[in-house]
């Protein structure tokens, strides 16, 4: 094998690595995972979380996490018929059994497309973040987002993926920044 060769394959490989982790919908979800925690009405972070669920499940699928792919559909799904129904007006009577159903899609789809403690990690952000698009207020949505994002965390270090991972991080982050600054404009107890 001649040094060009070495040097051809070397620069292959690492191309192939660093292509590998550039995934537009990733990328894009990413941003919007990050705005979602930062939008200040209910119906705003619903509606960028369901951006951000569309790209992740392109992401996911791509990777091969079908867990992931099948929580980010259940999550579009409800994300927008939360955005559209779910604040505090009267509620449509199929609601809460369509959020009902969803829990039972995760519990079933977790486990047809078990792959251990990714797809549990998975299925538990999915149930957190289902619990959370039921809620009338952002603050607890937020709480409850908190929570299904450090389960997604635990997904995406688990498969590999950069962009979910640093995604949850900065979700986290924006989710934090949020909350404190809600908790900042709260009158203080007498």
């Amino acid at each position: 094998m001649s040094s060009q060769d070495i040097v051809r394959d070397t620069v292959l490989t690492l191309a192939g690595t660093v292509l590998g982790h550039l995934d537009i919908f990733g990328a894009l979800g990413l941003l919007l995972g990050f705005a979602a925690g930062m939008m200040p009405r209910r119906e705003a972070i619903l509606l960028t979380s369901a951006a951000c669920a569309g790209s992740f499940a392109l992401h996911f699928l791509r990777l091969g996490a079908q867990t992931g792919t099948a929580m980010c559909v259940i999550s579009v799904l409800q994300s927008l018929a939360a955005a559209r129904f779910g604040g505090r007006a009267r509620r449509p009577a199929w609601f809460v059994p369509f959020f009902g159903l969803g829990f039972v899609a995760v519990l079933g789809l977790t486990a047809a497309t078990w792959n251990g403690w990714p797809s549990a990690c998975a299925g538990i952000g999915a149930l957190l973040a289902t619990r959370a698009r039921l809620q009338a207020e952002a603050a607890a949505m937020r709480r409850l987002f908190l929570g299904a994002s450090l389960a997604w965390a635990g997904h995406n270090l688990m498969v590999g993926s950069a962009f979910g991972l640093t995604c949850d991080l900065l979700t986290i982050s924006g989710l934090l920044v949020a909350m404190g600054r809600a908790a900042g404009a709260r009158p203080a107890a007498a």
